[in-house]
């Protein structure tokens, strides 16, 4: 996966983030679970943690 690609993952992360705390949806938690499993299968991290180290 290259970069860019990851860049578009993590900004759909946050934006699914934020609608998550407007509308608590079942909906949007699977769909943040689905990205954080993709980003650990490419990167071999976590997305929570690093998001962390980036703010």
């Amino acid at each position: 996966m290259k970069k860019s690609e990851l860049r578009k993952l993590i900004a759909e992360y946050k934006k699914i983030e934020l609608k998550l705390k407007k509308l608590k949806d079942k909906k949007f938690q699977e769909k943040l679970g689905q990205i954080e499993h993709r980003y650990y299968h490419e990167t071999g991290r976590m997305l929570k943690s690093d998001l962390e180290k980036i703010t």
